[in-house]
Formats: C-alpha cells, sequence, structure tokens
C-alpha cells in the first residue's frame, strides 16, 4: 500500500535530504495527494489517500530515526495530523438483499460457479478479501471442516467450515489445480489465480443487476459486517470477536481475558448460521462432561 506514496515521495521530493521538509509541505503535500487520489466506487473525497501517505511518510521517518540519520524530536512527519478518518457506511445486509446478491451471482457472469464459491467463503467465514485470496490447500483441513486464514498483521487462525464448503473447496482444487498444496484454491477454470480483479468484476456485475449494490459501494467487506452481527445478535460479543479473529486488546477490559470464546463456540454458531451440523460443534456443556 505505501509504495504508490513512496514513488510520489521520490519523484518530488528525492533530491532533498531527509531533515529539509517541514510539517507544513507535508501537510500541503497530503493535501496534493487528496485532491488527486483516484476516484473508485469507495471514493469519499480522498481523505483515505492522505491518511496514506502521511503513513508512508512516518514509516520512512521511523525507520531513519532507528538508524540514527534523525533525532525523534527532528521528525516533522509526527507534527502532522492525519486527516479525521470517517466512520464506515458499511452496515449488515438484510436477508432479502443478500438473497439478491447471491441469485445474480449465481446466474450471470463467465463462471457463477467461482463467483458463488467466493461469497460462500465469505459468509461462512466472515474473512477479508485478502484472506481469501490467500488460502492454499493446505490451509484445508476437510475432515475437521477447517480452513486456517492469513490476514493482515501476518496473522494466522483456523476457522470453521460447513461440511458443504469444505468439499466444494476440495473439489474445486482437485478440477481447477495441478495438484500441489502449496497451490492457491480459488481458480479460474484455465488453471490461474484468481486475484482481486475477480472481486471488482463481480460486485460490478451484481451492480449493473442490482442498482443498489452500486450505489451503496456494497462489496466483500460487507459480507463480513452481515455475518459478524448475526453471530452477535445470536451468540454474544464474544463470539462475534473470535469468529472475526480480532486481536486482543484492553478495550473490552480484564474480564475479557477469561470469558474468550472457545474454537467450539465458533463451531456452534457457524452450524447455526448454515443449519449444518459441524464436527467441532458437539456438546461441551460442564454437565456432560463431569456427569451427574
Amino acid at each position: 500500500m505505501y509504495e504508490t506514496y513512496w514513488r510520489r515521495i521520490r519523484e518530488k521530493w528525492g533530491h532533498r535530504r531527509i531533515d529539509e521538509p517541514t510539517p507544513l509541505e507535508i501537510k500541503q503535500f497530503a493535501e496534493e495527494v487528496r485532491q488527486h487520489a483516484v476516484v473508485r466506487r469507495n471514493h469519499r473525497g480522498g481523505a483515505g489517500a492522505a491518511e496514506h501517505f502521511i503513513a508512508a511518510l512516518r514509516c520512512i521517518y521511523r525507520y531513519a530515526t532507528a538508524d540514527q540519520l534523525i533525532t525523534a524530536a527532528a521528525n516533522p512527519s509526527v507534527r502532522v495530523d492525519k486527516p479525521h478518518r470517517q466512520p464506515s457506511l458499511r452496515h449488515a445486509l438484510p436477508g432479502p438483499a443478500l438473497a439478491a446478491i447471491i441469485k445474480v451471482a449465481g446466474e450471470t457472469g463467465n463462471d457463477p460457479e467461482l463467483d458463488l464459491l467466493i461469497l460462500r467463503i465469505h459468509i461462512e467465514t466472515a474473512c477479508r478479501r485478502g484472506g481469501a485470496l490467500a488460502i492454499r490447500r493446505k490451509d484445508l483441513d476437510p475432515e475437521q471442516c477447517l480452513v486456517r486464514l492469513h490476514e493482515k498483521g501476518q496473522t494466522q487462525r483456523w476457522q470453521p467450515i460447513s461440511p458443504t464448503l469444505a468439499e466444494a473447496l476440495v473439489a474445486h482444487f482437485d478440477e481447477r489445480s495441478g495438484g500441489d498444496p502449496d497451490e492457491q484454491i480459488l481458480r479460474y477454470r484455465n488453471g490461474h489465480c484468481v486475484g482481486r480483479r475477480r472481486y471488482d468484476h463481480l460486485w460490478r456485475r451484481v451492480g449493473t443487476h442490482l442498482h443498489w449494490v452500486t450505489v451503496q459501494q456494497i462489496s466483500a467487506h460487507w459480507l463480513r459486517h452481515t455475518t459478524l452481527t448475526w453471530v452477535e445478535r445470536h451468540f454474544s460479543y464474544a463470539v462475534a470477536r473470535a469468529f472475526a479473529g480480532h486481536a486482543d486488546s484492553n478495550e473490552a477490559g480484564t474480564t475479557a481475558t477469561y470469558v474468550k470464546a472457545t474454537l467450539q463456540e465458533v463451531a456452534q454458531a457457524l452450524a447455526a448460521l448454515t443449519g449444518e451440523p459441524h464436527p467441532l460443534a458437539d456438546d461441551d456443556s460442564m454437565s456432560a462432561i463431569l456427569g451427574p
């Protein structure tokens, strides 16, 4: 993500000493980046581009400070505030809306089977786009219906999936890949790996049939909101937090340390969500373990 901004910094300031730019110049540069931000489906005035530019510049100065090229007090980037992050417009989709998206994905396009599989992965796991694209065959445990997700911050977690999805992923891989367990699971019919462009193509196509998808700029991340909201409403915040794979923090208080949801509880939530039994969702109540 930073490479785009590093390239612009090199083009404009590559000839300057690292201790020359002032906070005012950085602020002016950030405004220039904001004004020339690429307009995409989720464009909101370029505030995100300005925020990422300042973050990219701070990254450079962190390394410069660590290597003692400048002192921490001489770092101008920390004296420039990032633009205020706007609240997200994403929210959980109602059932009819989700059903309409699935219907269009399954009845249009050049590879409905692939598109339905992508949607199913996101609905069942609430993973991010990068997490779905990073799934390899060796990350799949069909026996226990688990998939290992690799997501941002180099985090990994085992996430329950339904037997139907586990079987579909195995069949998809066996049909479209060369069989190497290190290879990505999601593939086109010609065997090539699926990338981010497939997501753009999918949502653009769905938007031509469902105008509100384009108007609201709905994407795969909305499915994450949808699933996690359902899990929180029907189970608990702790289960939804574990389902999302959120890292531990002190924001929830000390009690959260002792009431973290287990993998089995996440599996139980998934079983209720999909209506399919899960191998890890057995009754684990204390009474069943201790007996009379």
